[in-house]
């Protein structure tokens, strides 16, 4: 990778970025630390019982690291008595203090607790969504105030032994970052490292930063930068890895593994936080699942090659179309079948494939898959038109949409063949002969496969081959994974198909996993390309995961907006508990709903306020109202 690109130690032979080491309390996150994991408590911060309550069942469920939101000085005093329960019971969890809007806090809070967390956005800024113009001179001035008012704190977190997160969020960039850089991930790293001059003039280094987003492009384009930033110029603060608004369920889970899965992936990342819009304890079992992964992670024995992407934005690689796959063709979802004894009509059912007997006709949902591979199976019923079959060549049925599969050997001893046909090959099957095949024949489709522990990095580093040898011939990524359960599995998937989709490698995928139930590959296949945003099957829900400063029930609520919306295909809902990271976060959705007061709602369409102080009571059939006023709207469809 040339050094204008360069943000991780290897992107093929995995190897860890070695930070220095910050103390927590007694804890030590980054240098030779393993992944951290934490997560933040859902209660109300004067509630110190529950709060209490909710810390100890995180930290039985293996939260090394508590976050309390303290969003005055009222909350930041009371930490002090939330501390001395947790100590009386026996615990000695390090507490990190969640501040934003209030430096006064954040000042509070650094005589208590082991690290406070600051968002660059608005701990010195009030946002008011306004476009400014700066002059160089005002620019600076700016920059001086901020130093005014953060530099307290950095003074009294040195003197304390207080570590500081440095947590920018794309939703909370302030309106003088935004007018200067935009809503971009340059923006975000610009944010952090205005604050972490301020630490460097000081002489205080026990910094953690955090570039978090809901949107997964933005977020791993953003520590990507980051990365590039501190190995020009020689800085190595760990690092804390989120996606912010998640959601729930598999989808939340599936999001935040493409997310922070793309980055572990290439050596990023000291500490994790799952962000799910569920009770906290549930976050940390996601969040040891992904580090797992890591801890004895073997390396790749692939040599450094031409860097062909800009790792700090997303454009998908250009690719021919052969009927339905490639150029600008969405990702196709393969299925395959090829262990199955028998393939009978109801084995479609589980791909979103469904057949009226009276009708005598097949329907397709959203999420129905393109193709099924049956290996040396063959089909005895009639298929949809637009479905298809693939076949290993020697059990190939020479019928209207059946396509055979070949390996590299066959390839090469074949006649050229005039249709669609797909060839399997690993990296290591890459050579000149078989790279002269590819550019003679206009109808093959590649399924690029692994047996590499490290399988991300070898189909990458495959890409990579092809990028750079000019061929354009459409790509399927085939990952197989075996013995994981359910939810390891979802997770595992959506790391290694993640960190290639964000990149824009991948005109289709293909994922074996025999132990799986085929609702659960089919469910993780259009999930992990919902989370990338490279195919929208269904309704997207960016929803905060709660904190203290929430102003009614997340879980509750989401829930009845998803049974009322979940069929509106490729419609963006935001459901934010308050108004911190509210607007900025929903920036691409296209309706949100936003509590402002106790027991109020603001509805948004997009980032404008349509409609203010809602009854809670009321506003989610007012959700509904403005969707249908702006004729998003369509009616359920009966089955």
């Amino acid at each position: 990778m040339s050094d204008g690109k360069k943000y991780a130690p290897s992107l093929f032979n995995y190897e860890r970025f070695r930070t220095r080491e910050v103390l927590v309390g007694k804890i030590g996150f980054g240098g030779n630390n393993p992944i951290r994991i934490q997560s933040m408590t859902t209660t109300d911060t004067m509630d110190t019982e529950g709060t209490v309550a909710q810390s100890i069942r995180m930290i039985h469920a293996g939260c090394e690291l508590v976050r309390i939101t303290a969003p005055s000085k009222k909350e930041a005093f009371n930490l002090e008595p939330i501390k001395q329960a947790l100590k009386e019971k026996g615990y000695d969890t390090p507490l990190v203090a969640d501040i934003h809007f209030t430096p006064n806090a954040a000042e509070v809070a650094a005589g208590i607790v082991e690290k406070v967390r600051v968002n660059p956005g608005n701990y010195a800024d009030k946002k008011k969504f306004e476009e400014l113009e700066y002059t160089p001179e005002a620019y600076e001035a700016e920059l001086k105030r901020i130093r005014v008012k953060f530099t307290p704190l950095v003074e009294l977190c040195k003197a304390n032994k207080v570590a500081i997160r440095i947590g920018t969020n794309h939703g909370s960039l302030s309106d003088r970052i935004l007018s200067h850089y935009g809503d971009t991930p340059k923006g975000m790293v610009e944010s952090a490292l205005e604050f972490i001059r301020i630490c460097e003039d000081l002489g205080f280094y026990d910094i953690i930063i955090s570039m978090k987003a809901s949107n997964t492009q933005v977020m791993v384009q953003a520590y990507r930068m980051l990365m590039h930033d501190m190995m020009e110029t020689g800085r190595n603060y760990p690092l804390h890895l989120g996606v912010t608004e998640a959601g729930e369920g598999e989808d939340g889970r599936i999001k935040s593994a493409v997310g922070i899965g793309a980055l572990l992936e290439d050596g990023i990342g000291d500490t994790i936080r799952v962000s799910l819009t569920e009770e906290p304890e549930f976050e940390i079992p996601v969040a040891q699942a992904l580090a797992e992964r890591y801890k004895n992670r073997k390396g790749t024995e692939i040599n450094p090659q031409h860097y062909p992407l800009d790792p700090f934005s997303y454009s998908r690689r250009k690719s021919a179309q052969i009927e339905n796959i490639g150029d600008h063709e969405v990702p196709r979802v393969i299925h395959d079948l090829s262990h199955r004894e028998k393939i009978t009509a109801a084995s479609l059912f589980s791909f979103g494939l469904h057949y009226s007997v009276p009708l005598d006709k097949w329907s397709l949902t959203d999420m129905a898959s393109d193709y099924a591979y049956i290996g040396k199976n063959s089909i005895d019923f009639e298929i949809p038109g637009t479905f298809g079959i693939l076949q290993d060549f020697e059990n190939w049925e020479q019928k209207d949409r059946h396509f055979p599969v070949l390996s590299v050997l066959q390839y090469a001893e074949i006649s050229k063949l005039k249709h669609l046909h797909f060839v399997t090959a690993s990296y290591a099957e890459l050579d000149q002969a078989f790279l002269t095949l590819l550019r003679q024949n206009e109808n093959t489709v590649l399924i690029l496969h692994t047996e590499n522990e490290h399988a991300m990095a070898e189909v990458r580093a495959a890409y990579f081959a092809l990028i750079n040898a000019g061929l354009s011939t459409p790509i399927i990524n085939w990952f197989s994974y075996s013995g994981l359960d359910e939810s390891t599995f979802q997770l595992h998937a959506a790391a290694d198909n993640g960190a290639l989709l964000l990149d824009g490698l991948g005109d289709g995928i293909m994922i074996t996993a025999t132990d799986q139930p085929a609702e659960n590959l089919n469910r993780t296949a259009f999930g992990i390309l919902q989370a990338t945003r490279t195919r929208i099957s269904k309704t997207e829900y960016i929803s905060c995961p709660s904190c203290g400063r929430t102003l009614f029930d997340l879980q509750e609520t989401t829930a009845k907006i998803r049974v009322r919306t979940d069929h509106l295909k490729g419609i963006k809902i935001g459901i934010m508990g308050c108004i911190v990271n509210g607007p900025g976060e929903m920036a691409d959705a296209d309706y949100g709903y936003v509590g402002t007061g106790k027991g109020k709602i603001t509805l948004y369409k997009e980032q404008d306020v349509v409609k203010k102080n809602v009854p809670e009571a009321e506003a989610v059939d007012e959700l509904i109202e403005l969707i249908r006023l702006h004729g998003d709207w369509v009616d359920r469809e009966l089955v």
